[in-house]
């Protein structure tokens, strides 16, 4: 998944399993707001106001991506 350096929307993400964060815990799955990438290549996604995490964003899949994929493995 590539992303702009910037990113001007708030994108819907999934973490991919055994996701962790850059100081090396793991990060809970679920749905998160992607909110920015910064300059040393961090993502930073949001599950709430009050948790956020900096992941590598090569472990993050869009989630209309994972809902697509799960419809063609269901077929």
């Amino acid at each position: 998944m590539t992303f702009n350096n910037q990113v001007n929307n708030l994108d819907d993400v999934n973490v991919k399993p055994d996701t962790r964060n850059h100081k090396g815990f793991f990060v809970q799955e679920g749905d998160y707001k992607l909110m920015s990438i910064d300059e040393s290549g961090w993502a930073l996604i949001c599950l709430d106001d009050a948790v956020c995490h900096y992941v590598d964003p090569d472990n993050l899949q869009e989630t209309k991506e994972l809902i697509e994929e799960s419809a063609t493995v269901q077929k």
